[in-house]
């Protein structure tokens, strides 16, 4: 009795030649001509159903549409909103502030830096003018030697670290200044 009652009660999904017979079946020989007719009228019914709600939905669109404009509302105004509203809310968190805060308190590190590089760099040069009347051969020569040495390739890291990280501070504060505006 048991296998009996499975046979019928098949909890396995249908499996290829399953589908098959399934797509294959010819549901309407199954349906006296009554249900057939029944069928038809509620197959016309959700059709007309489905063609007022699009209509509906269409008309609303439009309302929306013309209340937007007599608003003054367009795409751009929107996306203006949202992006102005974004950029406040990121600015008032912490993460941010403290972020700003350390890259303000770098470009002034960076700015001081800069600074007493171009000090140096000019007392060097004013060393060497006074160590040198003119300009000779040996210095031409020692110069690829120089820029391939290691001290002077950490010293021109440094450099583009310092002024990659200025670029993007004040990028950062005029895009601000201006947005204040």
């Amino acid at each position: 009795m048991e296998a009996q009652a499975q046979g019928l009660l098949e909890t396995e999904p249908l499996q290829g030649r399953d589908d098959d017979a399934v797509a294959s079946a010819d549901y309407a020989s199954m349906l006296s001509e009554e249900e057939k007719e029944e069928l038809k009228a509620e197959l016309v019914q959700l059709e007309d159903e489905i063609t007022t709600l699009r209509q509906v939905l269409s008309a609303k669109e439009r309302h929306l549409v013309e209340i937007k404009q007599k608003l003054g509302m367009n795409l751009m105004n929107e996306l203006k909103q949202n992006f102005s509203r974004s950029w406040h809310d990121m600015q008032t968190t912490t993460a941010y502030k403290k972020t700003h805060e350390t890259l303000s308190h770098a470009g002034q590190k960076a700015t001081a830096a800069f600074s007493n590089v171009g000090t140096a760099i000019s007392k060097k040069f004013g060393d060497m003018r006074s160590h040198s009347i003119g300009y000779s051969i040996r210095h031409s020569i020692s110069m690829p030697a120089m820029r391939n040495s290691p001290t002077f390739k950490s010293f021109e890291e440094r450099v583009e670290t310092t002024v990659t990280s200025l670029k993007v501070f004040f990028r950062r504060r005029s895009y601000e200044e201006a947005k204040e505006e």
